[in-house]
């Protein structure tokens, strides 16, 4: 192939591939933040036990919590008033009533990530919350261990829309 038609080949790949790949990423990837039901959204009182872990001193048996779901724009917040921890969640996927979030959040040399399952019913919601907590080295950053636990959770309305309202 000649130099020009390389040339040519070049430039046309570089003008519509992006195109094609960004649009079919786009249907085949993601969540809108539109499928979340507005009924997640407002104050919750969350009541956590703990089901199974690999590092019982680490991890409440039990707990009570308040959250906090928020939304400006296309971001999902999560905050809780008593602790003022507050992070930015990450929508996973929602099906109906079920919604799947994660949110990751530095802590010293220790990365926690939770992800949250819940199912909304009329003002309450049911679910598990899996948590990893990664321990790294102060030295070179490696990873030295990871302790995880998995607690089923439940919530119930404090304030904000029923899941009853359209």
């Amino acid at each position: 192939m000649n130099t020009v038609k390389k040339f040519l080949l070049l430039v046309f790949i570089l003008i519509f591939c992006p195109i094609v790949l960004s649009e079919e990423y786009t249907l085949q990837a993601g969540v809108s933040i539109n499928d979340v039901p507005k009924a997640l959204f407002g104050s919750w009182r969350v009541n956590a036990k703990l089901d199974d872990t690999n590092s019982y001193g680490t991890f409440k048996p039990q707990s009570v919590d308040f959250w906090t779901l928020s939304r400006v724009g296309d971001k999902i917040t999560l905050t809780n008033p008593f602790s003022g921890a507050k992070a930015e969640v990450s929508l996973k996927s929602v099906e109906g009533n079920v919604i799947v979030f994660s949110k990751k959040a530095p802590y010293d040399n220790k990365m926690l990530t939770d992800t949250i399952t819940i199912r909304l019913s009329e003002n309450s919601f049911s679910g598990i919350n899996t948590l990893s907590l990664e321990s790294f080295s102060l030295v070179d950053n490696h990873l030295m261990k990871t302790e995880t636990a998995r607690y089923n959770i439940s919530g119930e309305k404090i304030s904000g829309d029923s899941v009853l309202k359209k």
